[in-house]
């Protein structure tokens, strides 16, 4: 781990990318998820249309919020169960990682982030 702190930085990262992704794939619903993913992009093509009726803009926003407070719904339970393991981690990482190398962070973020596009991508978690 020391001999190599970079790499073994974007490793553990990676790991924990696809635990969360694996946990948030199988504890939410992802059919449901999908359907309101499409209806916000049903209604997002539908405000660029209606430009001109604020009646109808209020309708369309109403009905997208809706849809977005049940994603974030739907996001939230996966997150109350990698919170508290996540923050551990992080601890033990920065804890290990500080002294050997200064920008552990920086390697954590930018491996989780590349990480979780290429999972969700491959495991289609939405």
């Amino acid at each position: 781990m020391i001999l190599n702190p970079k790499l073994s930085i974007v490793v553990i990262s990676f790991l924990i990318t696809l635990a969360m992704t694996l946990v948030t794939k199988y504890y939410t619903n992802q059919n449901r998820m999908r359907e309101l993913k499409d209806i916000q992009k049903a209604c997002n093509i539908k405000l660029k249309n209606v430009e001109e009726n604020p009646e109808k803009i209020k309708g369309v926003q109403k009905e997208l919020m809706e849809c977005s407070l049940e994603l974030m719904k739907h996001s939230m339970r996966p997150m109350l169960f990698t919170f508290l393991p996540l923050i551990l981690l992080i601890w033990w990482i920065k804890d290990v990682y500080t002294d050997v190398l200064a920008s552990w962070i920086w390697w954590y973020i930018g491996a989780g982030i590349i990480s979780s596009i290429i999972l969700r991508k491959v495991l289609k978690v939405v």
